[in-house]
């Protein structure tokens, strides 16, 4: 299967984001404004932590669950099991969810609505995310951007935490596939749109529907590949049997997308699966095709749709 091919085949446009950067950053600042600098990420994160240290040192599994530390909340929203996985304890973790298996403290969200489970995928720690997983956290759970655990393994591309979400959530896995965050993007969109071909295969496996469109405007993850001119995603998106016919709201194919772009190879690639009265663009789109604007994707998969007059909101 082609999740566990060759660990991280990303395409051509494809890029693994590293710990120490945006991903960092996409914590949220969910506690970690004192993590800015290294000397004072030592003190502080041992500051934080101590009187949780103290606290379940003297703790054993065999004690109630409603214990103190588990009402403890800081000025983010953070449990002291946010915080564990925050500061990368992950012995403190563990000994946490141990003795909150199926407790409603595994599923608490900080002020960004994020669960532990979040913070374990964003700081990718696979160890964290399968104890959570087995312990009962609610894989469902939304944070601020509408993502849900497994929407950032696909943004940030975590292969482990990738894999450990699909094959321990199986009878969650139909309705978060289906789950579109507040960008109107469902996983495959996002994979689409960082260009993890694997991941992509992945979730065509576990029942995604390739077609399936990103509800602010209507793109397929084909639309998608070809804004983002990653043949690779195109070919394959074709293999497995994209429609190539699909329109956008504003009634556009894939194929309208080559119009303008540099990519000979996308638009071969599609000229002759395209029903031939959707390859060429409305008079009134043609003669300006030469200045459409290519796509700058962030880390919230937010882009400009400035392209398009006519855009629908949730097919509306």
């Amino acid at each position: 299967m082609a999740l566990y091919r060759n660990a991280m085949d990303y395409g051509s446009e494809g890029h693994k984001t590293h710990k120490a950067g945006t991903v960092m950053d996409e914590r949220l600042d969910s506690g970690l404004d004192s993590l800015r600098e290294d000397d004072t990420e030592a003190s502080c994160s041992s500051a934080r932590l101590e009187p949780v240290i103290t606290g379940l040192n003297e703790l054993s599994v065999q004690e109630p669950h409603e214990e103190h530390w588990m009402k403890v909340i800081t000025e983010d929203g953070d449990t002291y099991l946010h915080l564990a996985v925050i500061h990368e304890a992950q012995d403190m973790a563990k000994k946490m969810i141990e003795m909150s298996i199926k407790h409603p403290f595994l599923n608490k969200q900080n002020y960004q609505r994020q669960t532990a489970l979040h913070l374990a995928v964003i700081t990718e720690q696979p160890l964290v995310v399968d104890r959570l997983l087995k312990a009962g956290c609610d894989p469902t759970l939304v944070d601020n951007n509408g993502n849900t655990a497994l929407h950032i393994a696909c943004r940030t591309g975590s292969l482990p935490c990738f894999g450990l979400l699909t094959q321990h959530c199986l009878e969650y896995l139909p309705s978060i596939l289906q789950t579109p965050n507040y960008s109107g993007q469902k996983c495959l969109h996002v994979v689409a749109v960082h260009g993890f071909l694997s991941l992509v295969e992945s979730l065509l496996y576990f029942g995604a529907d390739i077609n399936e469109q990103e509800q602010c405007n209507g793109r397929t993850a084909l639309h998608l590949a070809v804004d983002l001119q990653n043949l690779e995603l195109v070919k394959l998106l074709i293999s497995k049997g994209a429609d190539v016919n699909s329109l956008t709201y504003g009634g556009h194919s894939a194929y309208h997308l080559t119009h303008g772009r540099q990519n000979c190879a996308i638009q071969r690639a599609l000229h002759d699966v395209t029903d031939q009265d959707l390859r060429e663009l409305p008079e009134s789109e043609s003669e300006d095709s030469e200045d459409e604007c290519d796509y700058d994707y962030d880390s919230s998969d937010v882009y400009s749709d400035d392209e398009y007059d006519d855009i629908k909101v949730m097919g509306q």
